[in-house]
């Protein structure tokens, strides 16, 4: 806890539930939850808009740069194209440093005066707030999250390919786990939480009893 304030690293690959995890965190304890993979997504839809390459790593900073505020429920973020674009360009250590400063001051005064701070995203417990009070590693087995993954495009009116999406969250995983800046990967002090056989009750559930034990005197 810093200046009073509780922050909940929650970090761990596409579609392992990380991010239903957080905002039922967040609104457990009154905290304030920010999505760093919107950040990230807003960048390369800017990059994408502009016609520009997502490899380009000068073109990336610069779009991290003047990208506002995500707003979760923005147009065309949550495309595979915008996604794909977002996997790329957040290997470039430019992009990485230009967003945050962002994110840690959200950690650091939380909007709405919340006494505690929920974010998730890839590098959270290792990166951006090592001090987290609570670091969980949220996994699962590919092939669960690409079946997760397919029923969340369904369910938003997209057609969607198993094979496909496998395919393309692999390819995700590897880039993200491989690249040099900020690697996915679980920091030392994290409750890595594997999903593959629970429901979100049960991964909650799970996380609330991790949280519970840190704090216990």
């Amino acid at each position: 806890m810093v200046d009073g304030i509780t922050v909940i690293a929650v970090d761990g690959p596409a579609a392992g539930g990380k991010g239903t995890l957080a905002r039922r965190l967040a609104r457990h304890f009154g905290y304030a939850h920010l999505d760093t993979g919107l950040l990230y997504r807003a960048a390369a839809k800017r990059l994408l808009d502009a016609g520009a390459d997502p490899e380009d790593a000068r073109a990336a900073a610069a779009a991290a740069r003047e990208a506002g505020p995500a707003d979760p429920d923005a147009p065309g973020l949550r495309s595979a194209a915008v996604s794909r674009a977002a996997s790329a360009a957040a290997a470039h250590p430019g992009l990485r440093r230009a967003l945050l400063g962002r994110q840690r001051a959200f950690a650091a005064a939380p909007p709405g005066g919340a006494r505690g701070a929920v974010l998730d995203g890839r590098d959270i417990g290792t990166v951006v707030c090592p001090y987290a009070d609570h670091k969980i590693f949220v996994t699962a087995a590919p092939e669960v999250r690409a079946a997760r993954r397919c029923r969340e495009l369904r369910e938003r009116g997209c057609a969607s390919i198993y094979a496909r999406v496998l395919r393309d969250m692999e390819a995700r995983d590897a880039r993200d786990r491989t690249r040099r800046a900020a690697p996915l990967a679980p920091a030392g002090d994290a409750f890595v939480l594997d999903t593959s056989a629970m429901d979100a009750d049960e991964a909650f559930a799970a996380a609330l009893a991790f949280v519970a034990s840190r704090a216990a005197p």
